[in-house]
């Protein structure tokens, strides 16, 4: 791949760069009503635990992607949780990785996932987590955000791998956590450092979210995860990053050029991740309405994808503009965090819920699962099964 610097003039639609996420030539990110999930009302959700709020969520999967079955035929989860705090973006601050055990349709909290003290950050936010069914070990690709100890909280983002033991049984536990590593380290060349940003809910600058991807072609592995591009001209330089592991100890990744840019368009691809689907791969990101550069077109926030037949390049927006779904207009902020599953089931969490509430109304933070979603995926078409 080139090392060459990224402009927001490059672009991939057919080039050497990566693909480019532009404004729909509409003038509008259009979502009809077949593309607006259902509104979410109280009796649709319920916590996991009282005392945690829990949001962005991935299974412990196998190496295809499908959430791993236990020998009970339950399934394990991980979800970044804190306390419950007046102002929910706080719960940033305190995040870590819980594990959550789903089992005949009902979920119980396990508690962290990770031992006190063994984390290098001073949080920990996003990743995904793969079992070896054979061995039991579980290998957990996580940010760590900041640095353990520190005073005022930084956003220095970093992506670790660590491995554990998974001990099944009626509470299940992951244990003897070891081999912590920083499998992706950034590239100067084409990723600017997380901490550049401002630290304002917007403004934050992305190196996160490292999401496994076993390739169903080629049989390598990739992770995928969120960044912002080095030198873009635009401080709404959101891109799309992918690291191979260079061979199948998964101990050594090699970092490469991204693959999406939004450059000039949206700060925070987040949460990005790719599935295999007939003969096209698919690639999915999250992304809110207020990082949006406000100079042009902004979109609703919602999940938005791409797909192409090569998972290196050659990428173009679903339905035309890149959106795959909406929030409804009247609860625009009330779930966040889309996971497209390989069964093409949706999973989110309740963020900001309820109705037609007045702009100056306190945040009413759901903090657990939304409702599940189902999409169709037909060659350049993304669209939802209507529940």
């Amino acid at each position: 791949m080139s090392t060459a610097h990224m402009t927001c003039a490059d672009t991939g639609l057919g080039g050497n760069g990566p693909a480019r996420w532009t404004p729909p030539q509409s003038g509008a990110f259009e979502a009809p009503t077949s593309s607006v999930i259902p509104l979410i009302a109280a009796d649709d959700f319920a916590p996991v635990d009282e005392d945690l709020g829990i949001w962005d969520a991935w299974p412990i999967q196998d190496p295809a992607g499908y959430p791993a079955v236990l020998a009970d035929g339950g399934t394990l989860w991980m979800a970044l949780g804190a306390p419950h705090f007046d102002d929910p973006d706080k719960r940033h601050h305190h995040a870590r990785i819980h594990l959550l055990l789903k089992r005949d349709g009902g979920w119980t909290h396990l508690g962290p996932a990770m031992p006190d003290g063994f984390s290098p950050g001073s949080r920990e936010w996003s990743g995904s987590a793969v079992l070896d069914a054979e061995s039991g070990m579980v290998t957990l690709y996580f940010t760590a955000t900041g640095r353990r100890g520190e005073g005022e909280p930084t956003f220095l983002q970093r992506m670790f791998r660590a491995r554990a033991t998974l001990v099944q049984g009626e509470a299940p536990r992951l244990t003897d956590w070891r081999d912590l590593d920083e499998v992706i380290v950034r590239d100067p060349a084409h990723y600017m450092a997380s901490e550049s940003g401002t630290g304002t809910i917007g403004t934050i600058k992305a190196f996160r979210d490292p999401a496994y991807f076993l390739d169903p072609k080629g049989g390598k592995s990739h992770l995928l995860f969120a960044a912002s591009a080095a030198d873009a001209g635009s401080d709404y330089n959101g891109v799309v990053g992918i690291s191979t592991a260079d061979d199948a100890s998964l101990d050594a990744w090699r970092i490469g050029a991204p693959i999406v840019t939004a450059c000039g368009l949206n700060n925070e691809l987040e949460r990005p991740h790719v599935i295999h689907h007939g003969a096209f791969y698919y690639l999915f990101w999250s992304t809110q309405r207020h990082v949006f550069n406000p100079d042009g077109v902004t979109g609703p926030t919602g999940l938005y994808g791409m797909v192409s037949d090569n998972l290196l390049s050659g990428w173009r927006p679903l339905n035309g503009t890149g959106l795959v779904f909406a929030n409804p207009p009247e609860a625009a902020a009330q779930a966040y965090s889309w996971l497209v599953m390989p069964d093409l089931r949706v999973i989110s969490f309740v963020d900001n819920w309820g109705a037609d509430r007045a702009p100056d109304a306190p945040r009413r933070f759901g903090g657990t699962f939304a409702p599940d979603l189902r999409l169709v995926l037909e060659d350049d078409q993304a669209r939802l099964i209507p529940s």
